[in-house]
């Protein structure tokens, strides 16, 4: 038997790669295929059943490429619904895969269909849990996101899910290894941990979830603290169960090369987003009016979900050269699926070729601490964890993730500065309100990581009532 955890860090998410004898079963695979496909082939097995441990909301699973690739059967939990053929297991069914045994153990809470595949060996002893987001590494799943479809509040999912660890997982033994679906840096959960595996016997002492006395300090905790889902959530939902076009057709759709003048009139005619994703470094000496530049060496995925609202956007490209493919990869694994083209030779063919750039005021760490005073008005772009434990006085807390909400409050003709941890999340957000007129900035280099090292003043008290 071979289990291999394929984990993608941007995404911070595990798929799992099993083998038993001449066959192989993957949970949670991500859209495209190929890395899976040349594992099977090097093993020479047969591929039995793609197991699903629930709709996934932050990426699109490779689930409907890959099974019509090899004939690999789905399978769901049970009260799953998709629009395609699949199996739709009863709680407690075994699956063969060699001389292994998988069983579905439903665990819903996170969504209705969420369910654990418990691993039995060759000599019949249940040796790991593949748990998707029913329960993390440190963490459980967040019960907000299916409120809709179950029509059941947050609180009764909340319950359902302490329901589901109680009576299905608490009491499975201690030296079960915990597979998860995500792990530090996912949106799914609020407290995990940076390991990607480990044992349930650990994670019942140190899991803040699994430690609770009742299932009303369960609810009251896990509900704590929640941040409001990225909008592409719900979007990734339908795609995943009503089905997508082939990653192969969005690949090849995407690397169409345009040279600048066709990239300009392909963005007038089509009203495409131009996204450059070159790093913030290269993206502030020198960009084209009105593009957002999210860096693709980052959490590129979940950033352009977050930022973008509509899966369906037209979209083109400003890449490093090389990196295309890469790029069109990365969006489709969170159904950016309409990318029209890239611009061919970069920037520098758009600015070789005499058309109008434009530029972002980037300062040093030691010219913000020159020039800050007490009435210098600093907005603050990283999470309100990182905002508490400390900022610089009297910034304003805006995250990046809302910035739809708090853009419009900014005023152009007072001037403000801007940053946030170390320039990756500051610099989308200085292109976002560059491309919406608001110029009135300068963005920090290097964030508070730098400004720590000056004299600006810094201090951990919380005002929540302050506005712009």
């Amino acid at each position: 038997m071979k289990i291999e955890q394929i984990y993608t860090g941007c995404l911070a998410h595990g798929a799992y790669y099993i083998v038993s004898e001449n066959e192989a079963a993957i949970i949670d695979p991500l859209r495209e295929t190929l890395p899976y496909i040349e594992r099977l082939q090097k093993d020479g097995v047969t591929l039995k059943y793609i197991f699903e441990t629930h709709f996934h909301a932050d990426f699109v699973s490779g689930h409907l490429d890959l099974s019509k690739k090899t004939g690999a059967a789905i399978v769901y939990g049970p009260t799953a619904e998709p629009d395609f053929e699949a199996i739709i297991a009863e709680d407690n069914q075994l699956f063969e895969v060699g001389k292994i045994k998988i069983k579905v153990l439903h665990t819903p809470g996170h969504t209705m269909e969420s369910s654990t595949f418990l691993l039995i060996d060759e000599s019949g002893k249940e040796t790991a849990i593949f748990s998707g987001d029913t329960l993390f590494l440190g963490d459980v799943g967040r019960p907000d996101l299916a409120q809709k479809a179950a029509h059941m509040t947050q609180e009764e999912l909340a319950g359902l899910l302490y329901d589901s660890l109680q009576s299905k997982i608490i009491p499975l033994a201690d030296d079960i290894t915990v597979y998860p679906a995500h792990g530090a840096g996912s949106a799914c959960g609020k407290n995990m941990q940076k390991e990607t595996v480990d044992t349930l016997g650990n994670q019942k002492k140190t899991n803040y979830a699994l430690k609770q006395p009742d299932k009303e300090s369960f609810v009251r905790e896990v509900l704590d603290g929640l941040s409001a889902p990225p909008q592409y959530f719900g979007m990734n939902v339908a795609m995943n169960k009503g089905g997508y076009e082939s990653f192969e057709n969005v690949l090849q759709k995407g690397k169409n090369p345009l040279s600048p003048s066709e990239f300009e009139a392909t963005a007038e005619d089509s009203g495409a987003l131009i996204l450059d994703t070159r790093s913030a470094a290269e993206f502030y000496k020198g960009f084209i009016p009105n593009s957002i530049n999210i860096g693709l060496k980052g959490d590129f995925a979940p950033w352009v979900g977050a930022m973008i609202v509509d899966v369906k956007q037209p979209i083109l490209l400003i890449c490093d050269d090389g990196t295309e493919e890469e790029v069109i990869t990365r969006l489709s694994r969170v159904g950016f699926d309409h990318v029209l083209g890239f611009l061919e030779g970069g920037f520098d063919s758009w600015k070789n070729s005499g058309k109008e750039t434009d530029t972002i005021h980037r300062i040093s760490p030691e010219e913000f601490a020159e020039k800050f005073a007490a009435d210098s008005k600093v907005v603050d772009v990283r999470k309100e964890s990182e905002y508490e434990a400390e900022h610089v006085n009297d910034a304003f807390r805006r995250p990046l993730a809302e910035i739809n909400s708090w853009a419009g409050m900014l005023d152009n003709d007072e001037h403000f500065f801007i940053h946030c941890a170390g320039g990756y999340r500051s610099m989308i957000a200085a292109s976002i309100l560059n491309a919406r007129g608001i110029r009135n900035f300068s963005e920090i280099e290097g964030g508070f990581n730098k400004i720590k090292e000056t004299d600006v003043p810094k201090s951990n008290f919380v005002c929540q009532s302050k506005t712009l």
